[in-house]
């Protein structure tokens, strides 16, 4: 399970480890991340909706007697069954203990527009729960109608994701959450301004009174409340979970040869995209073109970070197209296409990035599985503002 104690150069340095052995980089990509990991002691949170949808998949998988989930394909497998089960515990910091009224206040904050410059753009304008926590464009619009260089991330799942951002530049999503306010290009509030609107608003008020008694309303303290909030957006129970919980019949024989293409060195995919939420959290270059710098702008003494981005989770990707940091693949089928030899070789490129040939047949294989990731999450609806 991906936890805090992974996160930051974590995945990063595991990493390094296969590329090219460059110890050195190793080394200083660590010594980065030792202040950040000692801040992410972690309480842990159990949803309880999650737990009840993993038991009702487990039993009644036992109910009507389904065999043991396997691959039924001849493939080497990479990873082993168990490393993508899923957990329904949520990774909360000490410092900011998850209760009901930091997630409703969190919430009011996402969807309220009055805390952009132009007072026309909410954290949920880009983040828009019914596409899949992004925007479905290529790249996403900010301020005054600006483009920016990078397509929306999504939050499906983020308690688990730091460090965040395609280039890892914030080690938890209380730091997160504060970047996009004040950005220029983004929403354009400075952070003074920020906490004086939400200050001048009576709900607010209220709301930060039960939430954080006792602590003044700040960009800091909205940040926090608006990380707890994300902190309960989960991806649900996918068939590919019912599948590996013993129903056999979840997903479709086509998934099932899909997910051991997607396991197998033949195509690598779970060498970078592991675990329950198909990331190793870490940063690849996978050879895209472009002049975008990824983690190297944040590390730059790191040269395999040279165009690497972070390794985005897989759970729900059918529904959240285009992929790709920049948005330059419109479909699932070009972006396995680009894996399988559309690549561009230069000495950052990921060693894990090996061209392989798929049939038209194991394509679709390959498709299916994915989709079989997706899974039929409650709807989010925008809360009345505070007045």
């Amino acid at each position: 399970m991906p936890l805090a104690g992974r996160n930051h150069a974590g995945g990063m340095a595991m990493r390094l480890r296969v590329a090219r052995k460059r110890l050195s980089d190793v080394d200083r990509a660590a010594a980065t991340s030792d202040a950040a990991r000692s801040r992410n002691d972690r309480l842990f949170v159990v949803l309880p909706g999650v737990v009840a949808a993993v038991a009702a998949s487990i039993c009644g998988a036992a109910i009507v007697g389904a065999r043991p989930a396997g691959p039924e394909v001849r493939e080497r497998v990479l990873a082993p069954l168990d490393s993508f089960r899923r957990s329904a515990r949520v990774p909360v910091p000490a410092d900011n203990p998850m209760t009901r009224a930091r997630v409703e206040l969190g919430k009011a904050l996402f969807f309220d527009p009055r805390l952009s410059g132009s007072g026309a753009i909410a954290c949920a304008t880009c983040h828009q729960p019914a596409l899949g926590w992004q925007d479905g464009l290529a790249r996403a619009v900010g301020h005054h109608g600006a483009v920016l260089p990078r397509r929306t991330p999504t939050i499906l799942d983020v308690a688990w994701a730091e460090p965040l951002f395609w280039d890892g530049r914030a080690d938890t999503l209380e730091e997160q959450a504060k970047g996009p306010l004040s950005a220029p290009q983004e929403m354009d509030m400075p952070p003074g301004q920020a906490a004086a609107t939400v200050q001048s608003i009576a709900g607010y008020r209220k709301a930060f009174a039960a939430a954080y008694p006792g602590e003044p309303i700040t960009v800091e303290t909205m940040a926090r409340a608006i990380a707890t909030f994300e902190r309960t957006i989960v991806s649900g129970i996918a068939p590919f979970d019912r599948w590996l919980a013993g129903d056999r019949d979840a997903i479709s024989p086509a998934a099932r040869r899909g997910f051991a293409l997607f396991n197998s060195p033949r195509t690598n995919c779970s060498s970078c995209h592991s675990g329950w939420r198909f990331t190793d959290d870490g940063f690849h270059d996978i050879g895209l073109p472009g002049t975008d710098p990824g983690r190297a702008k944040i590390m730059p003494d790191v040269p395999v970070l040279d165009h690497a981005f972070k390794t985005p989770t897989l759970r729900n990707i059918a529904e959240r197209g285009p992929y790709m940091h920049d948005g330059s693949m419109p479909t699932l089928d070009a972006a396995i296409d680009h894996y399988a030899r559309g690549f561009i070789r230069r000495p950052s490129l990921a060693p894990e990035m090996k061209a392989f040939t798929l049939s038209p047949g194991e394509k679709a294989d390959l498709i299916a599985f994915l989709q079989s990731l997706s899974s039929r999450d409650p709807r989010v609806t925008a809360p009345i503002p505070y007045r």
